[in-house]
């Protein structure tokens, strides 16, 4: 048997643009993807604590130390720049596995940067 764990999760970042008119995708600051060991086109859920929206996309990196947090696409309709978001990633492992996993969660300052 295997599960579904978060594997990375970013806490709490604010939106800086929605741009509907790119192909898709979530672009997120490279500063923030590597510290929560998310994978370039790698699938995250978009939870906005803002709204109650919920929606799945791929991560892009953003220049490093911008603090962007960008949705591109139809997604840019789920959301409004300064909404507050979670963005979490999934591993699927067995039950011993998660046992001894532990994810990468981290908690960006107000201007979306590493504390």
């Amino acid at each position: 048997m295997q599960i579904t764990v978060v594997k990375s999760k970013i806490h709490r970042v604010k939106v800086t643009g929605a741009d509907l008119n790119y192909i898709g995708s979530i672009t997120i600051d490279r500063d923030l993807m590597d510290a929560a060991n998310i994978f370039d086109g790698e699938k995250i859920q978009v939870v906005n604590n803002s709204n109650g929206e919920r929606l799945e996309t791929y991560a892009i990196p953003g220049p490093r130390g911008s603090g962007e947090i960008t949705l591109n696409g139809a997604a840019a309709r789920k959301v409004s720049p300064g909404d507050i978001l979670i963005l979490m990633a999934y591993a699927i492992m067995t039950p011993d596995e998660a046992k001894e996993f532990s994810p990468s969660i981290i908690f960006p300052n107000d201007d979306n940067l590493l504390k």
